[in-house]
């Protein structure tokens, strides 16, 4: 699928330096920068899910924000 990325000067010479960092193109560098992402947030998700289930103080905070969230 095309896409199209506008960037800031700063952006595109933040990526251009990632690019060369990792001795690749501004695209391929781009795209790994989107994958290590979702894959941290993912790891992040999953870690509180399992931190939620297996420690109580955890549970019990969560249910707290919950029950303050709740009009």
């Amino acid at each position: 699928m095309a896409m199209t990325l506008r960037l800031s000067e700063d952006e595109d010479r933040a990526l251009t330096l990632l690019a060369q960092t990792q001795g690749t193109s501004k695209q391929e560098a781009a795209k790994r920068a989107i994958l290590a992402q979702a894959s941290r947030q993912l790891f992040d998700a999953h870690v509180a899910e399992l931190a939620a289930i297996h420690i109580p103080e955890v549970r019990a905070m969560r249910s707290r924000l919950r029950s303050v969230r709740r009009p």
